[in-house]
């Protein structure tokens, strides 16, 4: 067996051997793939590598990202992350696994990172391991990972005579994000909500985002909350969206949303959420989907289910 470096030259093999082992649940395409798991600044090449087995075939990969991405968001630089590691069956009992995640856990290491989490790295795919995935639980529990949480991914699929209203609110405006109130939006997200959902916010605009993928709350012409929309036709794909080869139709994603937290406890939270299903469902959108929350019961009361679970790990380094 041979380790090479990350290389992009391999994608459409990288694709092809994701969705042979978990494509059933979690079809990739190589868009994605691309996005996430190579145009990523943060990713770590030294801890992302493939093993190359003796007929020259694909036989798993791991892919590792610490933050390296020249910005001014603060963040926390001795964090690592196991975006995704995937071995083939017919090469699994051989070593190649616990290979990889030496590699990975040695780079990380020598970067800097003092605690690694799986999955959860910006781009992410999962925000753990997928709860059924009872193998690959064990398997890091043995290599030193330890249990935290749960999370959880939700859907709703409205029917398309089901209504959905713009909800009405005393002295607070719901609407999309205008291109000219790009700065405030940014600013409010700073004082309210530093650290990943601001980063995401400035990558959305980097990518040619022009404001409609965000509802958000005003009063007194200052913006108070806010809820991220996607749709096929985002600039980037984003997380909620990830499997939306699973429908037929078209697939929206909630979230995350936010409200600042001196106007927090006045149902804002619901009404935003509200509004974004409204929205979605003008665009022809039904199917709708909410990533990694714990908040089940709060969207509950909007109809939504949990539809896909994930078992948080990490270890220190």
């Amino acid at each position: 067996m041979r380790y090479i470096p990350w290389d992009i030259e391999k994608l459409p093999q990288l694709v092809n051997l994701w969705n042979s082992e978990i494509g059933a649940e979690f079809p990739m395409t190589g868009k994605l793939f691309k996005q996430n798991s190579f145009d990523d600044e943060n990713i770590l090449p030294q801890g992302s590598c493939m093993a190359i087995d003796d007929q020259d075939q694909l036989a798993g990969f791991i892919v590792s990202k610490t933050w390296r991405e020249k910005i001014n968001i603060p963040r926390d630089g001795q964090t690592g992350w196991i975006q995704v590691l995937i071995v083939r069956s017919s090469s699994r009992g051989q070593g190649v696994g616990s290979a990889l995640l030496k590699r990975c856990e040695s780079a990380l290491r020598e970067s800097g990172c003092k605690k690694v989490f799986l999955g959860r790295d910006t781009h992410h795919y999962f925000p753990g391991v997928p709860i059924e995935y009872e193998i690959t639980k064990k398997w890091f529990e043995q290599k030193g990972y330890q249990a935290a949480g749960t999370e959880s991914d939700l859907i709703h699929h409205y029917q398309t005579d089901e209504k959905s209203a713009l909800p009405e609110l005393t002295d607070v405006q719901i609407s999309l994000l205008t291109e000219n109130e790009k700065e405030p939006f940014l600013s409010f997200l700073q004082r309210c909500f530093p650290g990943r959902w601001e980063y995401e916010a400035h990558h959305y605009f980097r990518c040619g985002g022009n404001g409609r993928e965000f509802v958000v709350l005003k009063k007194a012409g200052d913006i108070i909350g806010f809820c991220r929309i996607n749709d096929p036709d985002s600039p980037f794909i984003a997380q909620n969206v990830y499997w939306a080869s699973l429908f037929q139709e078209p697939l929206g994603g909630i979230g995350p949303l936010g409200i600042d937290r001196a106007e927090r406890k006045k149902g804002y939270g619901l009404a935003i959420v509200e509004a974004a299903v409204s929205i979605l469902r003008d665009r022809k959108i039904n199917r709708i989907v909410i990533d990694w929350t714990g908040l089940t019961e709060f969207y509950g009361r909007l109809g939504f289910k949990v539809w896909k679970e994930y078992q948080q790990y990490y270890k220190e380094l």
